[in-house]
């Protein structure tokens, strides 16, 4: 399956994912009897969700401030061309506080959320960031309060009633 390929769904795919999304460690058998269709078919579906990446995971959400990294922040990057992409991002994965980086457009070229212990921390970490010598340039703005977690069910209702899709 493509990522860029449109998966279609239906309301029982949408309502097996707000049931795993609300209990995670339901069992497939548990989610048939309450979503009132057969085990096989709830297997069915679970395994077509997973198989076309629309269910990446079953892991924890782990928060980040719940054990001791407090701060959290955005930092754009401007790379070296000479080194390319690949070789940055392979260094910012070796830094456990960067928890994503994402090739951008505009005046930068990643955009990076990272994680700290205290402000102080934080320059511990961009000053990790910036260690690497295919790295010119950071920015970084610091998240003072969450306002939106981050979600996907709003989009993946969304989805079955076929809005935001683009006009055929």
């Amino acid at each position: 399956m493509n990522p860029g390929q449109d998966v279609q769904l239906d309301a029982l795919d949408v309502s097996l994912i707000e049931l795993l999304a609300a209990e995670p460690r339901i069992g497939v058998l548990e989610c048939s009897r309450r979503l009132g269709v057969a085990r096989g078919t709830v297997q069915a579906r679970l395994d077509k969700l997973i198989d076309r990446k629309v269910i990446g995971g079953f892991g924890p959400e782990v928060s980040p401030a719940a054990i001791g990294f407090t701060v959290t922040s955005f930092v754009t990057l401007e790379i070296s061309q000479r080194h390319g992409h690949v070789p940055v991002a392979n260094h910012l994965a070796g830094i456990p506080e960067v928890l994503e980086a994402h090739t951008i457009t505009g005046s930068s070229d990643l955009l990076c959320r990272i994680v700290a212990r205290s402000n102080a921390d934080l320059q511990r970490v961009i000053d990790q960031i910036v260690a690497y010598e295919g790295i010119r340039r950071a920015s970084t703005i610091i998240a003072l309060d969450e306002q939106i977690p981050y979600r996907v069910l709003p989009l993946v209702r969304s989805a079955v009633r076929g809005e935001g899709r683009a006009p055929s």
